[in-house]
């Protein structure tokens, strides 16, 4: 797995975070969450590398679970979504319950030849968090009936055509110290200006959606000019 990475190379510092599938949600899950965001928020130029591991049991929330935790976990998740860096996600075996509902956080996504992804359960049925919102508006309704009423699971080549995993790797610390490189050069916080753009596109309309872009693409011609945005 990338590790951090030493400035001297000119990589990028590298932020690792583990989460597997049937790990509980838990006060010590959201503060680990919540501690890599921060040393990543805290480090300009860094990125975040999510590690998500496979277990039989799938993750599903234990039958003490309060829905204040929930909702502490949904707003870690949500800060991991909007940080001003680059996240990569690698996963094999089965992704599910917590890593599975990482892995639709994240930037982009590398999966292992072995991978199958499931939707959280609880009691037998899919988890209804807002994993079931990610899906959807990252894959559209009809695509994702069965994963989300059902709780199907997908394998390694359906998740890459639903666009939910963007490469499969058989070597994955390769894969992940090649995207690490590709994405080094990223400036942060307009990456996530556009990820933003691109999360707020099915939900607004073109003439709401005119001046946030135009804004998006003055930072940019400001930049090529030598310009510091405002």
């Amino acid at each position: 797995m990338t590790g951090s990475a030493s400035s001297q190379t000119g990589t990028p510092q590298v932020v690792p975070l583990s989460i597997g599938s049937g790990q509980s949600v838990d006060t010590e899950l959201i503060a680990r969450v919540d501690r890599a965001c921060a040393e990543v928020e805290g480090s300009p130029g860094a990125l975040l590398v999510l590690r998500l591991t496979g277990t039989a049991g799938g993750g599903a929330p234990p039958a003490d679970l309060s829905i204040h935790t929930v909702n502490k976990w949904e707003r870690a998740l949500r800060r991991l979504e909007r940080l001003d860096a680059v996240t990569i996600a690698v996963a094999d075996g089965l992704c599910a319950g917590p890593a599975l509902e990482a892995l639709l956080a994240a930037d982009h996504r590398i999966g292992g030849p072995e991978l199958r992804l499931r939707l959280p359960a609880a009691a037998g049925e899919p988890w209804p968090g807002m994993a079931v919102h990610r899906v959807a508006n990252q894959v559209g309704v009809a695509r994702s009936r069965s994963l989300v009423l059902f709780g199907a699971e997908i394998s390694a080549v359906e998740a890459v055509g639903l666009g939910l995993v963007d490469e499969i790797a058989a070597d994955l610390d390769r894969a992940v110290a090649e995207r690490v490189t590709a994405v080094g050069e990223l400036t942060g916080s307009e990456l996530a200006i556009r990820r933003r753009l691109l999360l707020e596109a099915s939900a607004v309309s073109f003439e709401e959606a005119l001046g946030t872009h135009l804004a998006a693409c003055d930072r940019t011609l400001r930049r090529m000019q030598g310009v510091q945005p405002a």
